[in-house]
């Protein structure tokens, strides 16, 4: 089929790119000979035949060549396609960046070298690519921290609103506004600030905090620090498909959290600089001990490391165990058991909620519904597991 159209037209203009800059190569090389003084050069032919023949000559051979550098040109694109597919914007626009100020800094440090005889023009060309992949490597590794930044300093909030419905000046409070309250409720227990409760990205992404505050279980103020916020759009606009999904997710709860009347959230401007923190989990206790509010989450290292600290921890993984129907030695439940465990002879039930059942000398009836007695339970802020054996 006959090309046509765009298509065409592009290979016509690379054909006479190609062509002219086969010409001016022809001419630069004719010149060169020339000025080594060559005997045979010399008595081929007269100095202006030589140099239009070599302008013929590369010009004719840049003009084969084109549909060889077009197809070159067509894999190299295809390959830069299907890569780009599974790269997010952020990522794009951290690599350009990096790009960008390397190549600057490039330059700056090429100057000194251009002007040295023959090797000049290639050092500069050597810095400039090893600058270009260093920087482009650097920010992306650290493309989470960089995409933070950008978004804190341009003060994008996507879809969240920068003003707070109960904030009566018309904006978010800042760190020290939070300090302020805090040293107002000093000592308070039953004070308005200590209902405030500080989100964290795991218990946005977990999701479970929106059905709970649509049953009034939640009440108060949330507090959602911007950079938790610019946290989960790192992870919404992520490469990866998985992680991508779970970061709308998150993003998606937080709108739904806005539109629940009886809650006040807020979107404190909050800085790592002022918490004097470079970490999200660091920053968030540190909030939480500046301001004596709680902090609520799924994450159980976060968990930990806040109890140490002296912050008052609101884990959803404790609240739906606490919820889960409680069972006593010698109770007697029916189980499908559907895997062998991890000791021998023993075999894996679900109860209705989800809780795992391991069933001693349950091996034998993997496949079978089998009436299980209860034994004892082990249960931690990771998750709850009950131990039985069959009924004889």
């Amino acid at each position: 089929m006959a090309e046509t159209g765009i298509t065409g037209l592009m290979k016509i203009i690379l054909r006479f790119l190609v062509t002219f800059v086969g010409g001016i190569a022809g001419y630069q090389s004719a010149q060169l000979l020339l000025k080594m003084n060559i005997p045979w050069v010399a008595t081929i032919a007269h100095p202006h035949l030589w140099t239009a023949f070599s302008i013929l000559l590369f010009a004719a051979a840049g003009y084969l060549l084109t549909p060889l550098i077009w197809w070159l040109l067509r894999v190299i694109g295809q390959v830069f396609e299907n890569a780009l597919q599974n790269v997010s914007m952020s990522d794009i626009g951290v690599a350009l960046a990096g790009l960008t100020i390397s190549l600057l800094l490039a330059n700056l440090v090429a100057i000194p070298f251009i002007g040295i005889p023959g090797i000049g023009f290639y050092v500069a060309i050597a810095l400039n690519v090893l600058f270009a992949y260093v920087g482009m490597r650097a920010c992306l590794k650290r493309r989470d921290e960089i995409w933070h930044f950008i978004v804190h300093i341009l003060g994008f909030g996507g879809r969240f609103s920068r003003r707070s419905r109960s904030n009566k000046n018309g904006g978010e409070p800042s760190l020290a506004d939070l300090e302020a309250v805090a040293n107002e409720q000093d000592g308070d227990a039953d004070g308005v600030f200590a209902s405030q409760k500080v989100l964290d990205t795991s218990a946005l992404i977990d999701g479970r905090i929106l059905d709970i505050a649509q049953t009034g279980f939640v009440e108060g103020t949330l507090l959602l620090p911007r950079f938790v916020l610019a946290e989960l759009q790192g992870v919404a606009d992520s490469s990866d498909p998985m992680r991508r999904a779970r970061g709308r997710r998150g993003l998606s709860v937080v709108s739904e959290l806005q539109k629940i009347k009886t809650l006040d959230v807020r979107i404190p401007d909050v800085t790592f600089k002022e918490l004097k923190r470079d970490k999200v989990d660091e920053a968030l206790v540190e909030l939480c001990k500046r301001t004596g509010a709680k902090i609520l989450t799924t994450d159980y290292n976060l968990n930990q490391i806040a109890k140490i600290e002296g912050v008052i921890v609101l884990n959803v993984n404790d609240l739906a165990n606490s919820l889960k129907p409680q069972f006593l030695p010698g109770e007697i439940v029916k189980i499908d058991i559907i895997r062998p465990g991890k000791e021998p002879g023993q075999g894996i039930g679900y109860l209705e909620d989800g809780t795992m059942l391991v069933v001693e000398d349950g091996e034998s009836d993997i496949g079978t519904t089998a009436d299980v007695t209860i034994t004892s339970m082990l249960q931690t802020s990771a998750g709850r597991m009950v131990f039985g054996r069959l009924r004889k």
